[in-house]
């Protein structure tokens, strides 16, 4: 009974994670939004995919309800529209909210440390592994006890 149990909890739960990256993310971009030429249109959902919503901070804009991210949608295709290229729109949003609006920040001087960080922590992770190992294959063999130490041993238990 306590078994069954169990296995339909793991089931459940394993389901319950299973189930948003089944139905995929959810798109909030709106019909009204939405460009004519169906070119401009992917450019501005892969750029709307790059943006970080600065109300939901870890969703993209793309992904977002929030009605700032439905205004920074706007203001991108109104960007592509006039004919900024990509790259033109992505700094226009950098200058105007800083570097944090991109999901996956550009190498600067400014975030070389955070694109460092995970390089630096793999590389100390396995120098630890290494000198572990090298310290475990050093270590003396264990000797077995001599008779002297047994009698020892027995009389220390037995007091």
């Amino acid at each position: 009974m306590m078994r069954a149990r169990a296995s339909a909890l793991v089931v459940a739960l394993i389901l319950a994670l299973a189930a948003p990256g089944l139905t995929g993310p959810a798109r909030a971009a709106l019909p009204d939004e939405m460009l004519a030429d169906p070119a401009l249109e992917a450019r501005a959902r892969t750029l709307s995919q790059e943006l970080r919503c600065m109300v939901c901070q870890n969703q993209s804009i793309d992904d977002s309800d929030a009605s700032l991210a439905r205004d920074l949608r706007l203001l991108v295709r109104e960007r592509l529209k006039a004919g900024d290229s990509d790259r033109q729109v992505l700094d226009f949003l950098v200058d105007r909210y800083g570097e944090f609006v991109l999901l996956t920040p550009r190498l600067s001087r400014h975030t070389w440390a955070l694109w460092a960080a995970p390089v630096a922590f793999l590389a100390a992770g396995g120098l630890y592994i290494a000198f572990a190992l090298r310290r475990r294959r050093a270590a003396p063999a264990v000797q077995p006890l001599t008779d002297e130490e047994k009698a020892r041993l027995d009389a220390v238990l037995k007091s």
